[in-house]
């Protein structure tokens, strides 16, 4: 009989547990400012417009610096990496919380953007290496943090948005402050491994067939993904606490689907069978955020069922990557991740340009069928994308690196 106990992910090493801290910290980010979009609109008599470009201006820099961060850490390791992320992330919330125009907030959290994707492309590989129980254990302590903080931030954001819009700021340059404390005394950095990555990869990754339509297809979806999460707090029409509220089940949502659905469908299903089914699945419920645009009550159904389908495409549109090619899954990775972060970085000032031109329906309705249009370039491309079905099986560090890369978006 087999007596071997599975390692336990929460029996960790105190510097793994630092940088997990970290990971929550920074992926709050992606969700913190939704609940006081309104607020800072109102605030710094901004208009929608010019409040999304919150969005726009940190998603752009995350996914521009996406492709040269595995290029730096490889050659000052992962450690400094980590460091100047993490201080990067607290000088620029700093800035923002301290900000008077919406015009320094959009730039500053561009900055920020610059600190995230730095930490963001170096954490999971750092918390694989220092684990105790394997890579497994590792990847499901990462995922926990990746979970844990997508649907708090929103949370937190409602909570210090209730007393100023400058709260969450605040609340993030305390936490990351922690964070950069902890690492930079519990994470030992002397005797890691370097392997020098070239500046050029990953510019000509996306050369590759495969590579190519993931990416064009991730774009296309990324517009719906960030139609529903950053122009929905203004048709909500609801308090920093009732939008907190209603993101952090979204945020729940799409986690319970990319942690457990997503691994069972791909179990079951070729890749691309499912991405067919779940892409069409979400251009209905966009159409119906539409339709109920003007109830909150059917918007928040709406939304929280929107968070369930994207968190079934983040982890297989993330699978499927790793098994386009025979890159390094770092290199893919980014190079799919900068594509794809372009359509989260133009989706929200062109929501509420539309929402502007005409009502609150339209924004939905250009999201649905962009993902539409995602589905459709995938369909176009199965010639190029028959091989990710085969299930070929990946290192369980790649693997991690993959979906830490793909889920940061």
């Amino acid at each position: 009989m087999n007596t071997t106990a599975t390692p336990s992910p929460w029996k960790q090493p105190a510097q793994v547990w630092a940088v997990a801290f970290a990971s929550v910290v920074a992926f709050m980010g992606i969700g913190l400012v939704d609940p006081i979009l309104p607020a800072i609109a109102e605030s710094l008599e901004a208009s929608p417009v010019e409040t999304e470009l919150l969005f726009t201006s940190y998603l752009l820099v995350t996914g521009l610096a996406m492709l040269v961060t595995s290029w730096i850490s490889s050659r000052i390791g992962a450690k400094a990496t980590l460091l100047v992320g993490l201080g990067l992330i607290v000088a620029f919330s700093l800035l923002c919380a301290l900000s008077g125009s919406v015009d320094a907030v959009i730039g500053f959290r561009a900055g920020w953007g610059l600190g995230n994707a730095l930490f963001i492309s170096t954490a999971l590989a750092t918390i694989v290496g220092a684990a105790s129980g394997g890579s497994g254990a590792a990847i499901v302590l990462y995922e926990a943090a990746l979970g844990l903080g997508i649907a708090i931030g929103p949370l937190l954001g409602g909570l210090l948005g209730e007393i100023s819009w400058r709260g969450p700021f605040f609340g993030v340059v305390g936490l990351m402050a922690i964070a950069f404390v902890a690492v930079s005394i519990l994470l030992r950095g002397g005797d890691e491994k370097r392997t020098p990555i070239r500046f050029s990869a990953p510019f000509t990754a996306l050369r590759r067939p495969a590579l190519a339509v993931l990416a064009v297809a991730a774009l296309f979806y990324n517009i719906g993904f960030f139609v529903l999460l950053a122009f929905s707090p203004f048709p909500l029409g609801f308090g920093a606490m009732g939008i907190g509220f209603t993101f952090f089940g979204w945020g729940l949502a799409l986690a319970v689907t990319s942690v457990w659905v997503a691994p069972f469908l791909m179990r079951r299903m070729p890749r691309t069978r499912i991405l067919l089914t779940v892409l069409p699945l979400l251009a209905v419920d966009l159409v119906a955020a539409g339709l109920l645009a003007g109830s909150p009550a059917g918007l928040v159904v709406c939304i929280v069922v929107g968070g369930l389908l994207l968190g079934v495409m983040n982890t297989v549109l993330t699978e499927a990557v790793m098994e386009a090619t025979d890159l390094p899954r770092s290199v893919a990775s980014s190079s799919y991740s900068a594509v794809r972060f372009l359509g989260g970085a133009m989706a929200p000032p062109l929501a509420a340009l539309l929402w502007h031109a005409f009502n609150a329906t339209v924004p939905y309705l250009f999201a649905a069928a962009s993902v539409l249009l995602a589905a459709l370039t995938v369909l176009l491309g199965r010639r190029a994308l028959a091989h990710i079905d085969d299930h070929a099986d990946a290192s369980p560090t790649e693997d991690a690196q993959a979906i830490l890369v793909g889920d940061a978006a």
